[in-house]
């Protein structure tokens, strides 16, 4: 982690849903020590963004066919966001333009099974 890391910035999102990329977590103003997310949990002070499905929570992957890549992006801020629980990853991304000092990306598949 940076030293002159303020705050982190989580995108989960998939890139092969139907609809085009499909956000299924957003989460602003993490602080830069965290370590780990607890199930069912956010960090302390942390703010949740909108998702695509339209609410303000984590929604996992479900995909209707084939198999999916869910991609975690976290970005490490040279500040704190100034912005209000519900923002969408379109906001959040123009917020953290030329603020990430540096960043990481997660790639996990998913492909459901049958019944």
């Amino acid at each position: 982690m940076p030293d002159n890391a303020q705050s982190l910035v989580l995108i989960c999102d998939d890139p092969d849903a139907m609809v085009g990329t499909w956000t299924h977590w957003l989460i602003i103003n993490i602080e830069p020590k965290t370590t780990q997310i607890a199930e069912n949990n956010i960090p302390s002070g942390s703010v949740l963004g909108k998702t695509s499905s339209g609410g303000n929570d984590y929604h996992g992957p479900c995909p209707p066919s084939g198999t999916h890549r869910y991609f975690f992006k976290l970005f490490a801020l040279d500040i704190k966001l100034d912005l209000p629980e519900g923002s969408d990853v379109k906001t959040v991304k123009n917020a953290i333009n030329e603020h990430v000092i540096q960043e990481a990306e997660l790639i996990g598949l998913y492909e459901r099974g049958s019944k």
